[in-house]
């Protein structure tokens, strides 16, 4: 008798431990992280600023110098250029090239873009063309030796 005693008042004591922790007496729940998961527009907003940082140490050390409005993550990610030069040369990197076109430089290179006859465009009478296979090739294998640029 006494063990069924001792039996049904530890199954008494289980049960109540068991509904009071079912209650949550204190009121606190398990939750997952708080954390927020970065979406892929976090991460391109991330990568503007660090490529407009990096623009701005290159400028710094006069590696960098652009003609388009914003930042041309070409040159940044080529290690630095000068498009101005480029353009005074009438050779110029893909994104200025395209930046030309779209009509998105600074307003004095702008003053000075013309259409020849074939309808191409010119600068101070220059057509301007954009970079070499050879030289491209040559940006995309020095690019490619960064860490960032090698496949996974």
């Amino acid at each position: 008798m006494r063990n069924i005693r001792w039996c049904l008042l530890g199954g008494v004591m289980f049960g109540l431990g068991w509904l009071a922790g079912g209650a949550n007496p204190l009121g606190q729940s398990v939750s997952g992280q708080d954390t927020k998961v970065e979406t892929a527009a976090d991460k391109v907003v991330h990568a503007s600023r660090a490529i407009k940082d990096a623009a701005d140490a290159l400028a710094a050390e006069s590696k960098y110098e652009t003609v388009t409005e914003g930042v041309n993550s070409f040159l940044v990610l080529a290690g630095g250029g000068n498009g101005t030069a480029d353009l005074d040369a009438g050779v110029v990197d893909p994104e200025t090239f395209a930046a030309l076109y779209a009509g998105a430089v600074k307003k004095e290179v702008k003053d000075q873009l013309q259409k020849d006859a074939d309808g191409r465009l010119t600068y101070n009478g220059n057509v301007i063309r954009m970079y070499s296979k050879s030289r491209l090739e040559k940006i995309f294998a020095e690019r490619s030796k960064s860490p960032v640029q090698k496949p996974e």
